[in-house]
């Protein structure tokens, strides 16, 4: 499935969302139900997700060059922070106007709260059909496919709110129901942060556990040690290791290098790898020795073959 399959899942969505996003406003508005208004609220952040996203893909295609040597690809995480830092903006305004509620209950329309977040649920789980088709290796598409699923969630809420409101005349159920979807707002916006923080700071991925990946490079044939290594991702399904490899003297370094990034891309999935592969001292006993005669400063832990 290529990049325009998932754009035209992506534009389905969109226009589903904020085809629907513009008639819950009204109704909510003239229902006078905080419930509808932030459910609103929070497929506004849906759509800016897929908006981003879209953006984020059409850049991300622009080929290296000049300074920018690996392209655009970073540019779904800047969205995916935009996108988490506003969905925790919308949470404070809906968790103190919830609150308010709560003290205060205004008078909400239940009949028409129920059927407006019945056909929300709908239109919603269209949508959710429409980005599960695409490819969620993306973070903005996963990311956007969470956020629509936890609204599927909030409308299913705000239902029963209209429901209680309407059957019982307990008002304070429309402010229960907004605060529901702001702890939704909440969960979704803190992970995307949260992934999207440690591509920015160059952490490794999740998955990927960078002493397990040295020890398993030093226990490999010729390899003595193996230092400076560096695991992180460029964007979301990117992920990229560069070391310093020591081998033993006289061993053929392009071939360690070869086995090894064979083995990274097998055992680990990571196919974008840089290696520096130096010969070891001659001696065993130097090849042992402090400090390593090859990097005056090497970075990190240093993984070394327990035996020669």
């Amino acid at each position: 499935m290529g990049v325009d399959a998932d754009r035209r899942y992506l534009l389905g969505a969109l226009g589903l969302i904020v085809t629907f996003m513009a008639g819950e406003v009204v109704v909510g508005l003239v229902a006078n139900s905080l419930a509808l208004i932030s459910d609103a609220g929070h497929m506004l952040t849906d759509a800016s997700a897929i908006v981003l996203a879209l953006i984020a893909m059409r850049m991300a295609a622009r080929p290296p060059r000049g300074a920018y040597t690996f392209g655009w690809k970073r540019a779904e995480i800047l969205s995916a922070q935009i996108n988490g830092v506003t969905l925790l903006v919308l949470v404070a305004y809906f968790t103190y106007e919830g609150v308010h509620r709560l003290i205060e209950p205004a008078d909400v329309a239940g009949p028409l709260v129920l059927v407006t977040a019945l056909i929300g649920i709908a239109v919603n789980a269209a949508a959710t059909w429409l980005l599960a088709k695409a490819n969620r290796a993306s973070l903005n598409i996963e990311g956007a496919y969470q956020h629509i699923l936890n609204d599927m969630y909030a409308f299913i809420a705000t239902a029963v709110a209209g429901l209680v409101v309407w059957v019982t005349g307990f008002r304070q159920a429309d402010a229960i129901a907004a605060l529901v979807v702001a702890a939704l707002m909440a969960k979704a916006g803190f992970g995307l942060l949260r992934d999207s923080g440690r591509i920015l700071l160059q952490a490794a991925p999740a998955d990927l556990d960078p002493d397990e990946i040295g020890a398993l490079l030093a226990r490999q044939p010729a390899v003595l040690e193996v230092h400076d290594l560096h695991v992180w991702a460029v964007t979301s399904g990117y992920p990229t290791l560069s070391a310093h490899v020591i081998v033993e003297p006289g061993s053929d370094c392009h071939q360690v290098r070869t086995a090894l990034a064979g083995l990274l891309d097998e055992r680990f999935h990571i196919d974008h790898t840089t290696l520096q592969v130096d010969h070891g001292p001659g001696d065993a006993a130097a090849t042992h020795a402090e400090p390593q005669r090859h990097c005056s400063d090497p970075h990190g832990p240093r993984h070394r073959r327990t035996s020669v």
